[in-house]
This record gives structure tokens, C-alpha cells and sequence, in this order.
């Protein structure tokens, strides 16, 4: 397990060393200044010849991404060009309110997409697993924006059951702490807690459910070709001749078999869902990172679209590790092929 744990450590610090490379660059392929672009502190400003002391301006290249590391470790990433707020703890905020959306809507997926996953397996062929594969590739096809239009239309302008903007009707006066508004309304002291807590899951439900659809489709396909899979397997066979159930032998054999496929393809699912994030959050206005960024490149705030950049890389790169990492302890087969291709 040690050497598994280091190699999949160097490979993480690598990407994450290629990652900051590529951020700092973009200092230089942005227009404009590059000490501007990197703190958010313009060149007509009285503080801006420290801040170009501080951030080595007059040095090598070298000396720079040093500097630029110092301070990316130290939570100094600069001022946004349109409000001189901090983009760091700007940043926060709108990562943890992306974060409850695409950890919802994972969870939807999973809860969803596996069971309707083993149906459509043990109904091999049968018309019920052509409908439901059927439905599958018609949700994983459908584009997100269009999706959402369409669920818009029926659930909140036809039906009026859901908001369609927001986290929260701001009457019930809910301060934002965290950027999590289901967070924000247990650690709010408004007299109206509960009814507080209803409307914020109102307005999370439709955002949660278009951007839950796709991975779900696609987990339901997974999981079920390698329920399938699992089935023909010569051990699931003789557990059958030994006497057992079909319901014991999906149970104990086929299903934790095929969860250990699926779980190689959750990076897939994780990155899915924090691409389609952007356009969900845009549509709802809904204030996570996605919105975060495509405001900050329509009003070209250069040091917001490097902190978001660096964000949703970084997050994919991290949860790639986790998983990594707990399918190699879980799976001990998986990390002795590993090391023995290392």
C-alpha cells in the first residue's frame, strides 16, 4: 500500500506543479500588465510599485512563479479587477455553493442510476431494459441548457412549483456566511428557520435535478453493463449452482463486483458534473463558481478567471487522488496491478 500511496502522491504534485505553471502563465497570455493581472492592482495605483517589489516584477521568470507560489500558498491571490474584493475568500464562497450543488446531484445520480442500473441488468434484452436503456441514452443526449429550458417551462412557469433564480427568497433575510445556503439557513437566527429551509430547498431542487440527469443516465448505463458482465462471470454461476438466491447472488457476488468497475469511471461523473455546473448555475443564477467565472470573463476580471480556473482543476485533480486512493485500499488487486506496472 506504501508504494501505491507514493506513486499515486508524485503523480498528484506533478499535475499540481504543471497546473500552477500553466495559471502563472496565463498572466502573461492575458492582455494587459502582468503584475495587474496576477494581484488585481492596477499600474496607476499608489501601492502598485510594492506590490511589484513584493511580487518580484523586475526579476527573471523564475523568481516570479517562485513568488507566485508564496503567495497562491498563503491565500493571496489577488483583488478582482471590478470590485477590489479578495479573490480568494470570493473564491470560497462561490466554491462551496457549486460544491452543494454538484455533491446533491452525485448523490441523485448514485442513488438513481445504480438501482435503475441492476433492473435494467437482470432484465437482460427484455422490453423493460430496452426502456430503460432507451431512456438513458435519450437524458446522457439531451444538452443541458436544453434540458433545463424544458423543466423550467414545465415544473416553474406551467406548474409553478419551483423558483427559477437564486438560492433564496432574500425576505426571510438569511445573511450568506459560507456560500452553502442550506448551511447559511441552519446557522442564520431568522425567526422563520423552517419556512426559511423550505424555500431554499425549493430553489435547490431544479438546479439539483438537471444537473443530476446526465450522470445518472450514464451511471445507470454503466452499472448495468457491468451488472451484466458480472452475471456471465463462472463464480456468479456456481454460486447459483450451490443453491443461492438470485436476489443473494446479485447481492453478495454480482453487484459489489460490478460497484468496483463503476467506481474506476466516478472521476468521469465528478468532472461531468462540475463542467455542466457552469452552464446550470448561469441559467439560474445561481452563485457558484461557473457563474463566478463566465461573469468574470464577460467583465475580463483576469485574476477571477485564473482563481476559478486553478479552483475547478485542482478540485477534479484532488477527488482523481481520493478515489485512487480508496479503490486501491479497498480493491488490493487493484494496487498490486498498479505497482506491477509501475
Amino acid at each position: 500500500m506504501t508504494r501505491y500511496l507514493v506513486g499515486r502522491l508524485s503523480v498528484f504534485i506533478i499535475a499540481v506543479f504543471l497546473l500552477t505553471v500553466f495559471s502563472f502563465s496565463l498572466n502573461y497570455l492575458f492582455p494587459g500588465d502582468p503584475i495587474t493581472n496576477m494581484t488585481g492592482v492596477r499600474t496607476f495605483q499608489n501601492n502598485y510599485s510594492l506590490v511589484m517589489e513584493l511580487r518580484a516584477g523586475d526579476e527573471n521568470i523564475a523568481a516570479q512563479y517562485l513568488h507566485y507560489l508564496r503567495h497562491l500558498f498563503a491565500g493571496d491571490w489577488g483583488l478582482s479587477l471590478s470590485n477590489s474584493t479578495p479573490v480568494f475568500a470570493d473564491g470560497l464562497q462561490h466554491f462551496l455553493a457549486s460544491m452543494e450543488l454538484v455533491i446533491l446531484a452525485l448523490l441523485v445520480a448514485v442513488i438513481f442510476g445504480l438501482p435503475l442500473g441492476v433492473f435494467a441488468a437482470t432484465r437482460f434484452r427484455q422490453r423493460s431494459d430496452k426502456a430503460v436503456i432507451s431512456l438513458a441514452m435519450m437524458g446522457y443526449s439531451i444538452p443541458v441548457f436544453w434540458l433545463a429550458q424544458l423543466l423550467i417551462l414545465l415544473f416553474a412557469i406551467k406548474l409553478g412549483w419551483f423558483p427559477i433564480t437564486g438560492q433564496i427568497n432574500p425576505l426571510y433575510g438569511v445573511e450568506p456566511q459560507t456560500g452553502s445556503i442550506l448551511i447559511d439557513v441552519f446557522l442564520s437566527q431568522s425567526e422563520y428557520k423552517a419556512e426559511a429551509l423550505q424555500d431554499a430547498l425549493n430553489h435547490i431542487v431544479l438546479p439539483v435535478l438537471i444537473l443530476a440527469i446526465m450522470p445518472m443516465m450514464l451511471l445507470l448505463r454503466l452499472m448495468r453493463n457491468a451488472t451484466q458482465e458480472m452475471l456471465q462471470k463462472p463464480f456468479v454461476k456456481a454460486a447459483r449452482a450451490r443453491g443461492l438466491s438470485e436476489w443473494r447472488v446479485l447481492m453478495k457476488h454480482a453487484i459489489p463486483n460490478a460497484v468496483q468497475s463503476v467506481l474506476q469511471q466516478t472521476t468521469l461523473l465528478f468532472s461531468l458534473l462540475l463542467t455542466n455546473s457552469i452552464v446550470v448555475e448561469s441559467i439560474f443564477n445561481w452563485p457558484g463558481m461557473g457563474n463566478w467565472l463566465i461573469r468574470s470573463i464577460f467583465e475580463r476580471d483576469y485574476p477571477i478567471i485564473q482563481a476559478a480556473v486553478l479552483m475547478f482543476a485542482f478540485v477534479i485533480l484532488l477527488f482523481n487522488l481520493l478515489v485512487e486512493l480508496y479503490h486501491g485500499w479497498r480493491f488490493p488487486i487493484v494496487r498490486h496491478e498498479q505497482n506491477a506496472t509501475d
